[in-house]
């Protein structure tokens, strides 16, 4: 079986032997266990953050830079790929692991949640466990972990703590924009397993999203990639279902469907004192969803990208 730690691996390598093109750095705890820092201290960059999103998608994806016109607004687009959708999203890139040791909080995403079966019902679900001797995991975080937390998802992990890479990223931060855009298929498989699809049956995953500048302020950068997604996100699926039930989740599956569609998510999040389980659930999804049927070649799209609220975003 496809080992999404392994093929992250090879990516976390040649991350590691150019850290100055990169413009990240890279320390081992005392444990053993290897943080590259890509953006909390370290510039980072488009190219971080393009290799980060690679190994968040545990190899099992791509991702390049795109470029787009926003109403007269012209913006850098990450265009991300996979051929393993349920793998490569559900079963690495999802942030479905809350770290917590001590004082030390992070959310965790990428292939080593395979090993820790974080959370287990989504293995469950796409029917994935990884074998693997090293671990490589991606945290979005403030802060660098402590040597304890690095122990803890090891031992999670199943791995030695030397054999555990830890790549931190920070919304504030380029390459966390990146990243954070070049989740946007992963969005997208999200908002259809809430709609009841079989994960297994998507064959094919594509997408782009636009990268917005980054801020200083937490807050607005958070607003500002949600942003990136609910109003400039573009999917693509092929998936092995018919037509009847394609067409009816493409009409459901867009942000427009939600309630609270049409106001910048800073706005929308500072409503609500930044309490996500207080807003509406269908607003975190793409702007524009496609799916295909593999099995009669029809296609079926919902949504359309704001350019006005995309605007407003970045502009004020």
């Amino acid at each position: 079986m496809l080992s999404i730690n392994r093929l992250a691996y090879k990516l976390v390598e040649e991350l590691l032997s150019e850290p100055e093109l990169y413009r990240i750095e890279a320390y081992r705890l005392p444990c053993g266990s290897t943080v590259i820092d890509t953006g909390l201290e370290a510039p980072g960059g488009y190219a971080a953050g393009l290799m980060v999103t690679r190994i968040a998608m545990g190899g099992a994806g791509e991702a390049h830079l795109g470029y787009a016109d926003y109403g007269g607004l012209k913006l850098p687009t990450v265009v991300v790929s996979t051929d393993h959708p349920a793998v490569a999203l559900f079963g690495a890139q999802l942030a479905g692991w809350r770290i917590k040791v001590g004082d030390y909080t992070a959310d965790a995403s990428g292939p080593g949640r395979a090993l820790a079966l974080k959370p287990k019902k989504v293995y469950r679900k796409i029917e994935y466990e990884d074998e693997a001797d090293v671990a490589v995991l991606l945290l979005e975080t403030d802060e660098k972990p402590t040597e304890e937390a690095a122990e803890f998802i090891a031992e999670k992990c199943g791995v030695e703590p030397r054999n555990l890479y830890l790549l931190l990223t920070s919304t504030t931060s380029m390459a966390g924009m990146v990243q954070i855009s070049g989740r946007i298929v992963e969005t997208g498989l999200f908002r259809l397993d809430v709609l009841g699809l079989d994960l297994k049956r998507v064959e094919y995953g594509v997408g782009y999203a636009p990268i917005m500048p980054p801020h200083s302020d937490w807050g607005k950068a958070m607003g500002r990639a949600e942003d990136a997604l609910t109003y400039g996100g573009v999917t693509s699926f092929v998936v092995d279902e018919g037509d009847e039930v394609l067409r009816e989740m493409a009409e459901r599956a867009p942000s427009s469907t939600s309630k609270e569609y049409g106001k910048p998510s800073y706005e929308i999040y500072r409503a609500v004192d930044f309490d996500f389980t207080q807003i509406d659930p269908a607003l975190f999804a793409p702007a524009v969803v496609a799916l295909t049927s593999s099995r009669t070649g029809s296609t079926y799209t919902a949504g359309e990208v704001n350019v006005e609220i995309i605007k407003k975003s970045v502009l004020g």
